[in-house]
């Protein structure tokens, strides 16, 4: 009897102990996948930030005003628009492009462009990849018509 009981606690901790060696093998993979998952939905925010910023940059300055809204107030506004982009590194450096012309497409109307560029840091996955495939750039371009 006590023989197999002595069987019986040793196949347990047999299998106590593969268990343990399986669980370190299927982690790291399932902390990638997190991550990933983390990184990509902070990266998808921040494009969507751009976007809503350089929206809210040519919005401003295609509004009717004499004098025209001059670029480094719309950058001003795109500036402050993306104070909400989340960072892991200290501040992040947007470049703010500003194009004035006509829309040859809709009979010469005057035009506004507003191209952001901000280049994503990340958090573990981004560093990893800018190092494969260059800095991670996210950009977004706005064109409108003046009122």
């Amino acid at each position: 009897m006590l023989d197999h009981r002595m069987r019986f606690l040793g196949h347990q901790i047999k299998q106590a102990g593969i268990a343990a060696v399986e669980f370190a093998l299927v982690l790291p993979l399932l902390l990638l996948i997190l991550f990933g998952i983390v990184e990509f939905g902070v990266a998808f925010y921040d494009q969507a930030v751009i976007t809503n910023a350089s929206r809210e940059g040519a919005r401003a300055g295609v509004v009717l005003r004499s004098p025209p809204v001059p670029d480094t107030a719309i950058e001003d506004k795109v500036t402050t628009y993306t104070a909400g982009l989340i960072t892991f590194s200290g501040a992040p450096t947007v470049v703010t492009t500003v194009t004035r012309g006509l829309d040859a497409d809709n009979g010469n109307v005057p035009m506004l462009t507003v191209r952001v560029d901000y280049n994503y840091g990340g958090l573990l996955l981004g560093p990893m990849l800018s190092v494969l495939t260059g800095p991670i750039l996210l950009s977004a371009t706005t064109r409108m018509d003046f009122e």
